[in-house]
């Protein structure tokens, strides 16, 4: 899954593809590098990160997956929202996939998505993008994870939504701390019989471990990529589309 941020502030390319002829060549930049999905956000989910209203973010976002569309017809489109409208609007646009980090707190998405037979990608935050990382507090943070997707799950499909992946939400309210014992713990979640998707590209963890800055960190991302994808991954949410593609293809000749 290729990260393309149409946004000025996110905090790894901020600002480098919010045009729509920008966003549209990096879009197919991945496709060609290797990308199986290329995830459209219109909203920075960095810690602190201003909310966006929702015809900003439509502006940023529906012009560009439009475009991709046009190009590339065949290419499999995640929205990256929280908001039913933007969700709504992007499905009817062609996307595939509606990925809500907030897990679904409003749950007419769900109603959504079930009338465009989309699929759906449920992460786990503790709070919100402006809040979450102030004080991140678990007793056992793996348990209270895998409990609410399992929760989550459950929800989704009592709705009738069935194509359903799941996101520990690595970064969104945990200490670093807590994003590697979720990391050394992946196989856990493996017993929710759900696609398990990642997203560890360049995040603060690998710049707060080793010291890096963010366009240090790709090698370090892949790393950890690697490792989550041995524990059973099936979905990397990553900038480096090129280097996820080489895991992909030794991953299988290692098979």
């Amino acid at each position: 899954m290729g990260i393309l941020n149409v946004t000025p502030d996110s905090f790894s390319d901020g600002g480098k593809y919010n045009n729509i002829n920008s966003a549209t060549e990096h879009a197919l930049e991945m496709i060609e590098d290797g990308a199986d999905i290329i995830d459209v956000g219109g909203e920075s989910s960095r810690p602190g990160a201003k909310e966006v209203s929702i015809d900003e973010e439509i502006k940023h976002t529906i012009p560009t997956i439009e475009k991709i569309i046009k190009y590339k017809p065949s290419t499999v489109i995640s929205i990256d929202t929280t908001k039913l409208e933007v969700a709504e609007t992007a499905l009817e646009s062609g996307a595939k996939i509606i990925n809500d980090i907030s897990g679904l707190s409003n749950i007419k998405m769900l109603e959504v998505i079930k009338e465009h037979s989309a699929s759906v990608v449920i992460m786990h935050m503790q709070g919100n993008p402006r809040t979450m990382q102030q004080h991140p507090t678990y007793k056992d943070v793996v348990n209270e994870v895998y409990n609410y997707l399992e929760m989550k799950i459950k929800f989704a499909k009592s709705y009738g939504v069935t194509s359903i992946i799941v996101d520990p939400g690595i970064g969104f309210g945990k200490s670093t701390n807590h994003n590697y014992e979720l990391l050394r713990n992946l196989t856990n979640f493996q017993n929710l019989e759900t696609p398990l998707l990642i997203g560890v590209s360049r995040k603060s963890l690998i710049g707060k471990s080793l010291n890096l800055e963010v366009d240090e960190r790709d090698i370090a991302t892949i790393i950890l990529e690697t490792d989550a994808v041995n524990k059973g991954v099936k979905i990397i949410r990553t900038h480096n589309v090129k280097n996820g593609v080489q895991l992909k293809k030794l991953k299988h000749l290692l098979n």
